[in-house]
């Protein structure tokens, strides 16, 4: 792996084909300093050094993987003010981007393709598109040409070096290549994440056969000793990596983390569909993280960890919102902009989307299998989303169809994990609407797809809302460890239970199905209720949504499934 050196500017690719850049500068003029040019693979090389002529850096760092190599990159990125060691933890640091530089910016990410139709549906009436973002190759040429050449000239001009009036990460699938300009942000800049292993992995994924997807994998043991394998979709800053690392609250039952973002599964040889988690780390989501909701990632974090955005402490640790952690006498707090605060004030200490990045091999619960080139079986697929009214506790879909069509009216409050202000209610499919890397429309029938394949053992699709709240704002159900509660009751559906009722939206647990005992007082009722004015808005958004934003290319058989549900809707 070769890279550009300038510490702070990212120009990181994925395949091989330069963009017609021009030459500004010999390549003999420039350092090597590390590595040989010479023993790297031909194309490897070129792909290099057009880089270089375009970027002209003032020199060269050819990646080794070495641990000396990340020693002297920490120690490099210290001595520039851009990371501070925290001395309580072993190996950890803290990084203060720009507060303009915070989250992923959907507004400038974009697919490149010659035809807008294979990145994005059409819209109907003229409506603007919320599935993605389409650059035409030429646009995207003249938007390269702007912004690479020279960049890495001269010395940054901030500790964090960030151009937000100028960011662009775009994505050419056709050839396998992805171009990041003017963010350090994560998600804006850690090019394996979701930029390859979900918008060009998608893409990959559709012409070979196989699912890439927003989805955590976990393992769960009952008692009894029965493991299943389950993959579930939630969009960012929903509580993915909170279910991934569950400790379960129902004695006897054992969960065990496969991955808490991404998911890449294929169909055995047997029809089982199989699971990897393509991932080496994780990049959580810091504020309402601690010691209750988490216990197994507050473990996870003690060392070798990088905090972005974080608050610190005079004693050299962290804090953040919901740590619940109490501030021992004495010991002050600096706010992620650099500024003393103190409980009580206005603003928070944390950026609401600031982070730890650690790796998975440190987490105290992952799978034995985690790593394991066959994936593992999934059971079940589980889509959810933060629903404050309306929507019930857990249902599963009457069939495949079925399921597809719940992911694709899949909705949520908005977080902070991308740039949308307010908590209102977004659109977003299967957890994938920031992802996509082909045509929503053409993804729906790859799903449906799935069904037709001679010997396939599909999973059982679920939907969950941990989040519905009472009229007063409180919420109905504890969440966290006693989410087990809702896995246990879906195992025993895998297991043939009858324990299931039907009603419009799905089948819902049967009263007295869940295991409610040593919780304090549940209202099942209300935890349950559809009632039918929010369910009648609710397929009119759904109808709304999909039949504007997917138009012509939406599936034949996700509209029926529309239908079924408005005609079910209707008689309620």
């Amino acid at each position: 792996m070769a890279a550009l050196y300038r510490p702070g500017l990212r120009l990181s690719w994925h395949g091989l084909s330069p963009l017609g850049w021009p030459s500004c500068r010999s390549i003999q003029t420039l350092r090597v300093l590390s590595g040989d040019l010479g023993q790297l693979p031909t194309g490897i090389r070129d792909f290099v050094e057009h880089s270089a002529r375009l970027c002209q850096p003032e020199g060269i760092h050819i990646c080794d993987g070495t641990e000396a190599e990340n020693t002297a990159t920490l120690t490099l990125l210290e001595q520039q003010g851009l990371i501070r060691k925290l001395p309580k933890y072993n190996n950890c640091w803290l990084a203060r981007t720009d507060p303009k530089d915070v989250a992923r910016v959907e507004s400038k990410t974009v697919i490149v393709t010659p035809s807008q139709r294979d990145t994005v549906p059409l819209p109907a009436g003229g409506a603007r598109g919320q599935l993605g973002n389409w650059m035409s190759p030429a646009d995207f040429q003249r938007a390269v040409d702007e912004r690479f050449p020279g960049c890495m000239q001269g010395e940054p001009v901030s500790k964090w070096p960030c151009n937000p009036e100028k960011t662009l990460i775009g994505h050419v699938p056709d050839q396998w290549e992805i171009v990041s300009f003017g963010s350090g942000y994560g998600g804006n800049s850690l090019l394996g994440k979701k930029c390859f292993a979900l918008r060009i992995a998608s893409r990959l994924a559709r012409d070979e056969g196989w699912l890439a997807e927003h989805m955590l994998i976990l393992g769960i043991t009952s008692p009894a000793g029965k493991k299943r394998y389950v993959a579930a979709a939630f969009p960012s800053a929903c509580g993915k990596t909170n279910l991934a690392m569950m400790r379960p609250a129902l004695p006897g039952w054992k969960v065990e983390c496969v991955g808490d973002d991404i998911a890449w599964m294929r169909f055995d040889s047997e029809g089982r569909l199989r699971a990897i988690n393509p991932e080496n780390g994780f990049f959580g989501v810091a504020p309402g993280t601690s010691a209750t909701t988490n216990p197994n990632a507050m473990a996870t974090i003690q060392s070798n960890t990088i905090f972005t955005n974080v608050a610190e402490t005079s004693d050299g640790g962290v804090y953040w919102e919901g740590i619940d952690r109490p501030l021992p006498p004495g010991v002050t707090v600096t706010s992620w902009l650099g500024k003393p605060w103190k409980p009580g004030d206005k603003e928070p200490c944390a950026h609401p989307n600031s982070r730890f990045c650690a790796p998975a091999r440190q987490c105290p619960i992952m799978d034995p299998a985690w790593e394991a080139p066959e994936g593992v079986p999934i059971d079940a697929i589980i889509f959810g989303g933060r629903r404050p009214k309306g929507v019930p506790l857990v249902y599963e879909a009457f069939n495949w169809r079925h399921g597809v069509f719940v992911g694709s009216a899949m909705r949520s409050e908005s977080t902070a994990a991308a740039e949308h202000k307010g908590k209102i209610i977004m659109h977003d499919p299967f957890a994938m609407r920031p992802f996509f890397g082909y045509n929503f429309g053409h993804y729906l029938e790859h799903w449906l797809s799935m069904e037709g394949r001679k010997g396939a053992q599909l999973p059982r699709i679920f939907h969950v809302n941990w989040f519905r709240r009472d009229e007063a704002g409180h919420f109905l159900w504890p969440g966290f460890g006693e989410n087990a509660r809702v896995l246990d009751w879906i195992c025993r559906r895998l297991e043939g239970e009858d324990s299931a009722r039907e009603t419009p939206i799905g089948l819902v647990p049967k009263e007295g199905a869940l295991d409610l005992s040593g919780l304090r007082a549940i209202d099942t009722t209300q935890l349950f209720s559809l009632p039918k004015d929010f369910w009648e808005q609710e397929v009119r958004d759904i109808r709304s949504y999909l039949t504007e934003q997917v138009n012509q290319d939406l599936p034949k058989e996700v509209l029926a499934e529309l239908e079924a549900l408005e005609r079910r809707v209707h008689k309620m």
